[in-house]
């Protein structure tokens, strides 16, 4: 069993003011198998903290540890994370002109294992992988994100997943700018990792629709950079019912 450790993090950005902090002490553990559901209002830190989990450079870790199976990521590059078993689904995912999706998919199964996968097998799972999100064996050549919907990014967001079945996955609002059936069939995609895997999957979301489909083990709510509250699939729907505004009253 793998296990994600958060331990005290800070985080701060840089601002033309200077260093502003975004985490404030966080504290969270993610085994295999696990779901957890991490939940709170806009500005709360829970972006933040999967692009720290990620290595993005324009986030500073100030203090604390972020422990994949005892080792610190934090002394890792992006790409040494990535191989180590860590998986980001942006919400905003990049293009990259002039690069294929079926050149890129290759490119990243190859550096994860080390060598590039055969040609022939490789060509039907990602045929089936995209049959199963409903997306167009034409997709495969054009360039990655470019002129790409929000729909077709995140499905193409959960292809990478699904193909490179990485140890733990962030999903940052994946659900975000998605309609009902694609909200659907990018949930049954990272169910289907779950049934096949023993994958551990940080949910960032600021709605419970999607936890609907991805059912969470755990829920962790977020204010103000800080783990305001933890519990179990029933404080999210507390949540649907109440909102954020005992926490944020709390947290002034």
């Amino acid at each position: 069993m793998a296990t994600l450790e958060i331990k005290n993090l800070h985080v701060s950005v840089e601002t033309n003011d200077g260093p502003k902090p975004i985490l404030r002490g966080v504290d969270l553990t993610v085994n295999s198998g696990e779901t957890h559901a991490i939940m709170g209002p806009n500005g709360s830190g829970k972006s933040t903290l999967a692009y720290s989990i990620a290595g993005h450079p324009k986030y500073q870790v100030t203090d604390g540890e972020i422990l994949l199976d005892g080792e610190n990521v934090l002394d890792m590059s992006v790409d040494e994370r990535a191989r180590a078993g860590l998986f980001l689904a942006m919400q905003y995912p990049v293009e990259v002109p002039g690069v294929t999706v079926a050149n890129f998919l290759r490119t990243a199964k190859t550096a994860i294992d080390g060598k590039a996968p055969a040609l022939r097998t490789w060509t039907g799972e990602v045929k089936t992988a995209m049959d199963k999100l409903r997306m167009d064996p034409e997709f495969a050549q054009r360039n990655v994100n470019e002129g790409f919907s929000g729909g077709e990014k995140k499905r193409h967001e959960i292809l990478q997943m699904e193909l490179l079945r990485p140890a733990f996955a962030v999903l940052d609002e994946t659900d975000s700018g998605l309609d009902v059936d694609a909200l659907r069939i990018v949930s049954e995609g990272v169910n289907r990792l779950k049934g096949s895997s023993e994958v551990g999957v940080l949910l960032i979301t600021h709605y419970t629709r999607i936890l609907r489909y991805i059912h969470p083990d755990f829920v962790h709510v977020f204010v103000n950079g800080r783990v305001a509250e933890e519990g179990g699939p029933e404080l999210a729907e507390r949540l649907e019912e109440e909102g954020y505004d005992r926490f944020l009253a709390s947290a002034l």
